[in-house]
């Protein structure tokens, strides 16, 4: 029986590390590919997130069916959410409520924050209040007696948030999987996350709408250019009503 002397056994740990070293410097093949910007009639990117109600969600596990991505700004100032945001995500769930739009279009509609589920949480207990809030500026105290730079801040809320909508303080409904992307990798990836947007210095997102077709195609893109400028529900059901009769 051969001996093993001390030089082999030094040449075998020798080899052991080295090969992994070399293990460590390979690419990890099993992690999720990199979130990149999306681009038109190109393949999504896949990701998986948390989601604040609980388990997670894979995009390419909803391939078979139509997916609208909403990812709203968040906060547009330190402490202060985007009002408009949090009108268009309760309009959604009216127009989704009364027009059955995930039914309608086979759809999934999926809400992406950058933020955390405590921080998600505070931005779902503040709707009430941010809706009360449009229709003190839709129907001020004595109209009449307001000024001009008044009538046109009344006039612009009118024009811009068209329904009186409502929540119930403490139970803000959530019928959409709202996503947790707190280490920013898929917001980041996109080119959604900024510090800096509408004059606004503060973590938060450019407001935008994506739409995904049944084969994980991106059919629809839109990133918002500055506070006002977003397409309406309306607006995004003929996108829905193209992408449902392309083949």
């Amino acid at each position: 029986m051969k001996k093993t002397s001390s030089l082999d056994i030094l040449a075998g740990i020798c080899l052991s590390l080295a090969s992994s070293m070399l293990l460590l410097s390979l690419p990890a093949f099993s992690q999720e590919p990199e979130v990149k910007p999306a681009l038109l009639e190109e393949p999504m990117a896949d990701f998986t997130l948390l989601t604040f109600q609980g388990g997670s969600v894979t995009l390419s596990s909803l391939k078979g069916k139509n997916v609208l991505i909403v990812f709203p700004r968040g906060f547009a100032a330190e402490g202060r959410w985007c009002t408009i945001c949090n009108y268009k995500y309760a309009d959604l769930i009216d127009v989704e409520k009364t027009e059955q739009l995930r039914k309608k279009f086979d759809l999934e509609i999926l809400y992406v924050f950058p933020y955390g589920k405590e921080t998600v949480q505070q931005w779902l207990d503040a709707l009430p209040e941010q809706l009360d809030k449009i229709k003190t500026w839709k129907n001020p105290p004595e109209p009449d007696k307001i000024d001009e730079k008044g009538k046109a801040r009344m006039e612009m809320a009118q024009k811009g948030f068209p329904k009186d909508l409502s929540a119930e303080k403490g139970n803000v409904p959530a019928p959409f999987p709202i996503l947790i992307d707190e280490d920013k990798k898929v917001t980041k990836g996109l080119g959604l996350f900024t510090t800096d947007w509408n004059g606004s210095k503060v973590e938060q997102l450019i407001p935008s709408v994506f739409v995904v077709d049944k084969q994980g195609i991106l059919r629809f893109k839109y990133i918002g250019q500055n506070t006002w400028d977003r397409p309406s529900w309306e607006y995004m059901k003929k996108v829905l009503e193209a992408t449902t009769a392309a083949k």
